[in-house]
């Protein structure tokens, strides 16, 4: 079997010997080397032809974002961000998303050493997934104005249980009539998403219909992931609260620790936060979501499942698809992992499968906006 080869680079003697020793642990993976700065990563990468890069976004003589801008103009290949759980840290990640990252890993503020394997089973996923990326140039998108070495010592991995939907929202066995026909666009993403939301939004108008959107991200990045979307959409872009009323000219971004769920009151949607279990090992699920639309919207809701590693709302959108929404997913070339998509489609619960740089075309002829 051929293995996944990784390059560390991080200024932490710390940090770098316990991504080693956690990554070694991996079967398929090996640490190839690692670097103190970008200046040796950048020899250490002409030397020992990496398959995948992790970069620490705070560096010494030359800083991550710059590091990583200089790598994706002369030498593309997936990146791994390691960032930490800090607003600043949030800002910097989000504008390495943009810069062609393929995604990233959260370390702790405190006790780094005792609770750095807590992240084992995601920072392994994540390097798996980036390995077999879609790495292509970073597309400048037009803004809308606004209205007002050795192997170490194995780790032991302990994998959290896989809960389904059914530990925060039971499944229907009996249709609930649809009193409203005001039209609800749902989204769920995970790798490569924020990007890919970022293009959706940017295209749409000020009058598309409500949007609720579940992405993977920590609690610590979901509150200005949606600032930087509201600086590039024509839509009005939040981070939904609970209760919050869902309005045509909004977007409503979950929280990252919490599952978001679109509930009715009367006539009106309203989104409603769940702060249980962990859904495929995700909260916010997009499974989660997309079955409250489902049970709660039915054919007034199209679903839209975007790039992203695993299986999180495959399931859902089907049911999407049963309650008869219109469900879309992103296409294989146009994803950065084919994961969540693909098994959407593998599923039978997807309507039309497009390319991104089509779905918000596509999505203003299905609602009929000119």
């Amino acid at each position: 079997m051929t293995k996944i080869r990784v390059l560390i680079v991080d200024d932490s003697a710390l940090i770098r010997q316990l991504l080693s020793r956690l990554l070694n642990s991996a079967p398929d993976i090996e640490v190839v080397g690692t670097a103190a700065d970008p200046y040796i990563a950048r020899e250490k990468i002409k030397l020992l032809k990496p398959d995948v890069l992790t970069l620490d976004v705070e560096m010494p003589r030359m800083d991550g974002l710059a590091f990583l801008q200089h790598l994706m103009r002369l030498r593309p290949m997936p990146v791994v961000m390691i960032s930490a759980l800090t607003e600043r840290g949030a800002d910097i990640t989000l504008q390495a998303l943009e810069y062609g990252a393929v995604d990233f890993v959260s370390k702790p503020k405190l006790d780094i050493a005792e609770t750095f394997h807590e992240y084992a089973d995601e920072i392994i996923n994540k390097i798996r997934a980036a390995a077999s990326a879609n790495i292509r140039p970073v597309l400048n998108l037009p803004k809308v104005v606004k209205k007002e070495h050795k192997p170490t010592p194995a780790t032991i991995i302990s994998v959290p249980p896989k809960y389904s939907a059914d530990v925060i929202l039971a499944t229907q066995t009996h249709r609930r009539p649809f009193r409203t026909t005001e039209k609800i666009i749902a989204i769920g993403a995970s790798t490569g998403g924020t990007e890919a939301i970022k293009f959706l939004l940017s295209q749409l108008p000020a009058h598309t219909p409500g949007i609720v959107i579940s992405q993977h991200i920590p609690s610590t990045f979901s509150y200005s992931f949606a600032q930087r979307m509201n600086q590039i959409s024509a839509m009005t872009v939040y981070e939904a609260t609970n209760a919050q009323v869902i309005l045509p000219g909004h977007v409503y971004i979950a929280p990252g620790s919490h599952h978001l769920l679109v509930e009715r009151d009367g006539a009106r949607y309203v989104c409603r936060l769940h702060e249980g279990s962990p859904v495929n090992r995700h909260r916010p699920s997009v499974d989660v979501m997309f079955r409250s639309v489902a049970q709660n919207v039915g054919p007034n809701a199209i679903g839209v499942i975007l790039t992203g590693m695993g299986d999180d709302g495959a399931h859902g959108m089907l049911e999407m698809h049963q309650a008869g929404a219109v469900t879309i997913a992103q296409d294989e070339h146009s994803s950065v992992v084919w994961g969540m998509p693909g098994e959407s489609v593998r599923l039978g619960g997807v309507d039309h499968v497009v390319p991104l740089s089509q779905i918000p075309q596509r999505l203003l002829n299905l609602l009929d906006i000119r």
